[in-house]
């Protein structure tokens, strides 16, 4: 390889946790970059798998392509809030769960048994009739960094759906321990448009409704829920899912991905003709990546924390897979368990850590955008060293 000859690579780095999003990382690996490598193309491309931070990553990939838009929502609790969304012509809309029903949206304070248990989605299906009204003839719905467990109970609710108990009486949609009494579901009245137009599920969890990796277990104690309140929700979960195969002939409890979204894939799975997808790969196909690394010579993505989940379709596998054969750089804050696994993968040509040394995590956090800059200057100073022994 030619010591002078420019190169151009491609940055398509996923958020870093609550420390950076995808776009803030982006710039962070472009300044240390060229701080080494002026003369390169530096091509940013920040990712995302379906959770918080991917409106903004559309917006960063796609410019003056994409609108942002506000509707009146509510949050996992009930309160009014105003919950963005996005337009991209001439007929799709993006939408957050998070936007509405993330976990973001409450305090730490507030993520207690109670909250848990009884957090509602019913703030998403104003969003996703926010989307129908303006006309859009495909949704893609990421399902991440939820703060409810209520089986998309609630958004369902909002868009018509009836739930009734073993009476034939209605049930409120309040929060995932309503569940334990629906018996039955009513879908004559759900909103006709969601059968009229194409959705997608963007999502990176390939967890079932309930059992041990299902909804309540893995993510209900992240969301405040006490083992007692975990147990209330699996079971509640358990009987919704029974609810919806009953009433749809379809058995979607198992399937993997039903429990995303505390199991709100599960009821949009049952009661519309939703297809799920890999977040990733349908982030990376709207903003363009395989293009932008058709005739890249180095493509370097990034995450908080790359371990063994790191394999289960979150962002950073996402760019690996469309950037082969190209050269591969995964930069993250930390190593996690099954860092094995992944190094054996072969996703990667280099997993690096961006740290300088033994420190606090909350240190590191803060820290995180000058440790993601040197890092990526290190890289570029390997880089050039390669160039000079090649």
């Amino acid at each position: 390889m030619p010591v002078s000859r420019p190169l151009t690579v491609v940055v398509a780095p996923d958020s870093f946790g609550g420390a950076l999003d995808a776009v803030a990382a982006a710039d962070a690996i472009r300044r240390g970059w060229l701080s080494v490598r002026p003369e390169d193309e530096v091509r940013l491309r920040p990712m995302a798998d379906g959770g918080e931070g991917t409106l903004n990553a559309l917006v960063a990939g796609l410019g003056n392509l994409v609108e942002r838009r506000i509707a009146a929502s509510t949050d996992p609790l009930g309160r009014p809030i105003s919950a963005e969304w996005l337009w991209l012509g001439p007929d799709t809309a993006v939408i957050e769960f998070s936007s509405a029903a993330g976990l973001a949206r409450l305090a730490p304070a507030e993520r207690t048994p109670a909250s848990a248990l009884g957090a509602s989605s019913r703030g998403v299906g104003r969003l996703v009739r926010a989307a129908l009204d303006a006309g859009a003839r495909r949704v893609i719905l990421g399902l991440g960094g939820s703060g409810t467990t209520d089986g998309g109970s609630g958004l369902l609710v909002e868009l018509g759906l009836r739930l009734n108990d073993a009476t034939r009486s209605a049930v409120e949609p309040d929060g995932g321990v309503a569940l334990s009494a629906v018996f039955a579901v009513d879908s004559s009245g759900l909103d006709r448009r969601l059968g009229e137009i194409e959705l997608t599920i963007a999502s990176d969890v390939t967890a079932p409704l309930t059992g041990p990796r299902g909804a309540a277990r893995v993510y209900g104690p992240q969301k405040g829920a006490d083992p007692a309140a975990v147990a209330t929700l699996d079971a509640a979960l358990g009987r919704w899912g029974a609810a919806l195969e009953e009433g749809t002939g379809r058995a979607v409890a198992g399937m993997a991905g039903a429990g995303a979204a505390g199991g709100a894939a599960a009821g949009l799975l049952a009661l519309t003709n939703a297809e799920l997808r890999m977040g990733a790969e349908i982030i990376s196909e709207l903003i363009g990546l395989a293009d932008a690394c058709a005739d890249a010579d180095l493509v370097i993505t990034g995450e908080g924390r790359a371990d063994e989940q790191t394999l289960s379709g979150k962002a950073a596998l996402g760019v690996s897979r469309v950037a082969r054969p190209r050269p591969v750089v995964l930069l993250c804050g930390a190593l996690g368990v099954g860092i094995e696994i992944l190094s054996e993968s072969g996703a990667f040509d280099l997993v690096q850590p961006i740290a300088e040394g033994p420190t606090e995590l909350a240190d590191a956090m803060a820290d995180t955008d000058r440790l993601l800059a040197n890092a990526a200057a290190r890289l570029a100073q390997a880089v050039g060293l390669g160039q000079l022994l090649g």
